[in-house]
């Protein structure tokens, strides 16, 4: 089997999408897969739920997403963190070991996805799926504070005035420490709401030495700014700044909003761009679920 030398240094996205043609596909909704697979993800935990209860599942939808043509598949950690796995009853090491079995379970989807490459004769398998040898990225998800609050604030990025850089610094230090140890080629820190959490992620990077590079990607729900109201440019601005982050973007933003949003990201940044919209619905914060949008595209 061919194997694809793409280092893990400030080239890693380029080089990647050098070898990709110019770009690449992202997997799509981990949870709402799971769901459909009959996983129940009412907690706290969310998707990360499944490291506990069902991780088979987790690979079975890692290797669905590659066999339809993903080049980039995110773990399942967007919502899993040390404090949360605690609050559950767990220890510290046990939290730690599932943030890593969340990047195994990802690397083992690749394998596995290699291996029946390997066994096939062709790219394809005349039932649709994919098989074809070809540069794979696991990209290990650290989502927001407010995704661990559980409450919908990373969607409105309101986390109090009383929040700060450093705080949320040491709120997410050990994990990420963790997850760049469990070796993934990427850290994609996703739906982050506001300025100050952009700027806790990119100063972790610096002052822990992470080796492993990062994606930025944002949310808003105006299409010009972040949720929380901050400015998007301000925002990209810090992603641009930080040597360890190869590639910004959006994420879990309405479609109709894609076009202007990258064109003004890159008014300040010259690194690769990270697209990947929800649907157009909007997440009800009280009833904790997703509700279709006067104007969903």
């Amino acid at each position: 089997m061919e194997t694809f030398n793409i280092p893990a240094t400030p080239s890693l996205m380029k080089e990647f999408l050098r070898q990709m043609g110019g770009t690449a596909v992202i997997d799509g909704g981990l949870a709402t897969v799971l769901e459909l697979h009959g996983a129940d993800l009412n907690d706290p935990l969310w998707s990360a739920k499944c490291l506990l209860t069902s991780p088979h599942l987790i690979r079975s939808v890692h290797l669905d997403y590659l066999e339809a043509g993903a080049d980039i598949i995110i773990t399942a950690s967007y919502q899993a963190t040390i404090q949360g796995f605690e609050a559950k009853g767990f220890s510290r090491e046990q939290s730690e070991n599932l943030l890593k079995k969340s990047v195994d379970i990802a690397l083992e989807a690749r394998r596995i996805y290699y291996e029946r490459w390997s066994k096939s004769s062709s790219g394809g398998t005349g039932d649709g799926r994919i098989l074809k040898n070809r540069p794979i990225l696991v990209a290990a998800s650290v989502g927001s504070y407010g995704a661990y609050l559980a409450d919908g604030s990373e969607y409105s990025g309101c986390y109090g005035e009383a929040m700060t850089v450093n705080a949320l610094k040491e709120f997410h230090r050990r994990r990420v420490q963790v997850l760049a140890e469990a070796g993934p080629d990427i850290i994609a820190f996703e739906t982050v709401p506001n300025k100050i959490e952009a700027q806790a992620f990119a100063e972790l990077l610096e002052e822990e030495h992470i080796k492993i590079p990062a994606w930025l990607t944002f949310n808003s729900k105006d299409g010009v700014n972040v949720v929380s109201g901050d400015s998007l440019l301000q925002c990209a601005s810090i992603a641009e700044s930080c040597k360890q982050v190869v590639a910004v973007g959006i994420n879990c933003t309405p479609p109709r909003f894609i076009h202007d949003l990258i064109l003004a990201i890159k008014k300040v940044t010259t690194k690769p761009i990270v697209i990947y919209p929800n649907s157009g619905e909007r997440y009800d914060a009280d009833r904790k679920e997703w509700v279709v949008s006067s104007f969903s595209l």
